[in-house]
């Protein structure tokens, strides 16, 4: 490519952005479409009270539909996180098993409850390693309403102690709710 048009993109890019700051900077919302020229020049010439309103009311209806994290980019973003977010409350966020036995299955249930005003939708748990598998709830849990989480750990050939977790991701703030199980694992007698 001529370099000449390289500098000249660059430049163009460059005023973009600069643009875009100042406007965010003032309050009157980016410049979502640089393709609509009057509302571009009305925008940024400050003649249009109404656009920039409209500006206003378009940037914080994104915010608050982003309200989890609005300057999140993530290509990876949960589902979740597009949903209006409610706060989730657990009875415990650890348990200790003690003191175990390899190859034993261990069950331990925690109970959680929607203290938000929306409902509760988990969209995920998973455990730190296939030795713990939990099981939730896939119906939203509306306000005020209860639910349990079920978390069996099975140490296979591990031994001494060990620490699992259980990553909760659902449409809460934050989104990511962390439950610990621990336990002392035995190693079996020699048979």
């Amino acid at each position: 490519m001529n370099e000449k048009i390289k500098i000249g993109l660059l430049g163009v890019i460059a005023i973009a952005l600069i643009a875009n700051a100042y406007l965010l900077s003032t309050d009157r919302g980016p410049i979502s479409n640089p393709s609509d020229s009057k509302a571009t020049f009305e925008r940024t010439s400050g003649n249009s009270a109404a656009v920039s309103d409209e500006a206003t009311a378009r940037r914080k209806a994104m915010e608050q539909a982003n309200s989890v994290d609005p300057m999140k980019t993530r290509k990876d973003a949960s589902k979740a996180s597009n949903l209006p977010a409610t706060t989730i409350s657990f009875a415990d966020n650890a348990h200790d098993f003690g003191t175990i036995q390899q190859d034993s299955e261990n069950k331990k249930i925690f109970t959680f409850t929607n203290e938000g005003n929306e409902p509760l939708i988990i969209e995920k748990a998973k455990g730190s390693c296939g030795c713990t598998v939990p099981t939730y709830p896939k119906e939203p849990i509306p306000p005020g309403g209860t639910g349990e989480i079920e978390v069996v750990y099975k140490p296979g050939k591990q031994k001494s102690k060990q620490t699992k977790n259980v990553t909760i991701t659902a449409n809460t703030t934050p989104p990511n709710t962390v439950l610990t199980i621990s336990a002392n694992v035995l190693e079996n007698a020699a048979g």
